[in-house]
């Protein structure tokens, strides 16, 4: 069997052609650009995509099309396939029909934080022995890809909120069979798919009514969207978080420079010691639903924390790129204003130095007017803003992000800030005005014009010049 992805180097889909390709199956694919970490995934999974979109591709010997979310109407291979009258399925499709019906899906949704507890649940289910699959939208480096076929039932999945394909507007999260479902918050996001924030709850309830009686649904309990959910599910339903009505809750947390520590509750007694080499309390909310998922799982919460402590994290989640003299960069999928306020509290309870906040607006909804006065607020915890150009200029101007008025509004608030005219003029200005001392920390749910490496190396040219200077 033969199949080809249209827009193969999205990480879901990257992790789909690895997963097809392990299963038997000829694999081809192509994207208008190949660029890391996925084109290195690919080629390490004997995979070659095609560069560019070219109806030439589209051959007769093809048996299943699979078509991603980032394409559309217009792209020559999509317009072929249909001419050809191909078989052709969105990502979530193929996923559901070669793999999750004979698993038992765990799936994680949620506005934040989905794919760093899809990651601690996946390692605590391999290190307590249960050979889970798993497919994950980044890549945890424990196991350093984004994907595993394991032996056992289990299928613990990311369950993106985001539509499918141009063809299917639903959900990924809805074509994914939860059996145990994780909803750790509710915000409004993806201003191009949803119309409110009622639409977005509708997702939410609709996935939830999903799981079997005989299942499982964990909902957060320091989000009150997420509480709300519980009235629409038909499953056994427990909560996780600081909350102390939660069922899974962290008590004596103590944020520490490298790590956080925690005692974990299950109904008031203590089942467990944490201590978790990340920062921040939203990833002490993900490991308390990573312990949650496993005593589902029938893994003990002990083993779980054990298993945590060893936990590396995920690529792009608050990870250090590299430090230049003593100044550290940072590289952080960090879009939302929520995820942004998160990342700078966390830095900032590391107590470093100087934090610099690089902020490039490039999804869909961070080009928008939507969450103008929020971004501001949530930068406003750096010292130090600079913001790239708005990265959708195809949005009309009365309703993109305005980045004269975000640094405007955070100079009035007090914080140094910056708007850059390009993306070279963000690399000069941090290499520029870089002391020693700082955290430089680049937020972007895109490649950022892979800045962090150029702004590595310039500012180790820059302090080893220094260091070399009379004086």
């Amino acid at each position: 069997m033969t199949a080809y992805l249209i827009g193969i180097c999205g990480t879901a889909m990257a992790s789909l052609a690895a997963m097809l390709k392990e299963t038997g199956w000829e694999v081809r694919g192509s994207d208008a650009g190949i660029y890391p970490p996925m084109d290195r995934f690919l080629e390490e999974q004997g995979i070659s995509p095609l560069v560019g979109y070219d109806a030439s591709h589209i051959t007769e010997d093809i048996d299943v099309v699979v078509i991603g979310n980032a394409v559309s109407r217009g792209n020559p291979e999509v317009e072929t396939v249909l001419e050809k009258r191909l078989r052709y399925v969105s990502l979530p499709e193929m996923l559901r029909e070669r793999f999750l019906w004979a698993q038992r899906p765990i799936v994680i949704a949620g506005t934040h934080g989905k794919t760093t507890t899809t990651s601690m649940i996946a390692w605590s289910l391999v290190q307590a022995g249960s050979d889970p699959s798993f497919l994950i939208g980044g890549i945890p480096r424990n196991f350093g890809v984004s994907f595993r076929i394991g032996n056992g039932r289990s299928f613990v999945i990311e369950g993106d909120e985001y539509d499918s394909a141009f063809f299917d507007k639903s959900a990924k999260c809805l074509k994914y069979l939860p059996d145990i479902a994780v909803v750790g918050n509710v915000e409004f996001d993806h201003a191009d798919i949803y119309e409110d924030v009622e639409a977005l709850r509708t997702t939410f309830r609709r996935f939830l009514g999903l799981v079997p009686a005989n299942g499982r649904v964990l909902l957060g309990a320091d989000d009150d969207e997420a509480l709300a959910l519980r009235a629409y599910a038909k499953a056994p339903t427990e909560t996780f978080g600081l909350n102390p009505e939660s069922n899974w809750r962290a008590v004596d947390v103590v944020y520490g420079a490298n790590a956080t520590k925690f005692k974990v509750l299950h109904n008031d007694s203590v089942v467990g010691d944490m201590n978790l080499p990340l920062l921040g309390a939203f990833n002490v909310r993900n490991a308390l639903a990573a312990v949650a998922v496993a005593d589902a799982m029938e893994v003990c919460p002990a083993r779980s924390a054990e298993a945590l402590a060893d936990f590396k994290g995920v690529r792009r989640r608050l990870e250090l790129r590299g430090i230049a003299g003593d100044i550290s960069v940072y590289d952080d999928f960090a879009h939302h204003p929520t995820a942004v306020r998160e990342t700078l509290a966390a830095l900032r309870v590391k107590g470093s130095g100087r934090i610099r906040a690089v902020f490039e607006p490039r999804s869909a909804t961070a080009c928008r007017k939507v969450f103008q006065k929020a971004f501001t607020e949530a930068l406003a915890l750096a010292d130090d803003v600079i913001v790239a150009p708005v990265f959708r200029t195809s949005i009309p101007e009365q309703e993109r992000l305005s980045v004269e008025e975000l640094v405007g509004d955070l100079r009035a608030a007090g914080t140094c800030a910056y708007a850059a005219s390009t993306l070279q003029d963000v690399c000069e200005h941090v290499v520029d005005s870089s002391e020693s001392g700082d955290v430089v920390v680049l937020m972007s749910n895109g490649e950022f014009g892979r800045l962090h490496s150029e702004i590595l190396g310039r500012l180790g040219s820059t302090l080893e010049q220094s260091s070399d200077s009379p004086g």
